[in-house]
């Protein structure tokens, strides 16, 4: 038998889990004071992800840079391919508040999209 030791942060309580795993299953979870706990254990010892947030340069914008994150959350191992991608991509202004600005991130099928408006210099 396996054991795995976690900080929850499906709460500001931030507890401490102990996730008891057999071959890979999970077969109990303890130390967490609400349900978020358990749920979050079991996601993150079977199935890790996560949103990423970054920025992206813009060409003629009153700012250099616009903020970014995933739609939703992609799996724990594709980051740095995503990164990647973000790393690489250049928008162009005016940008909106969730403007998509890279379609299918990495080939996860999830989209980057903008989290703050960039108005266009003349």
């Amino acid at each position: 038998m396996e054991q795995r030791h976690l900080t929850c942060i499906g709460c500001p309580m931030g507890c401490q889990l102990t996730v008891e795993m057999d071959k890979g299953e999970v077969l109990s979870v303890s130390g967490n004071t609400c349900k978020r706990g358990d749920i979050y254990a079991r996601k993150e010892v079977t199935n890790p992800t996560r949103i990423v947030t970054s920025t992206i340069a813009v060409k003629d914008g009153d700012k250099d840079r616009v903020s970014c994150k995933t739609a939703s959350d992609i799996p724990k191992d594709k980051i740095f391919a995503v990164m990647h991608d973000i790393n690489h991509a250049v928008c162009k202004a005016p940008v909106k508040i969730g403007d998509v600005l890279i379609e299918n991130a990495a080939g996860t099928g999830i989209a980057v999209i903008a989290t703050r408006d960039i108005r266009k210099i003349s």
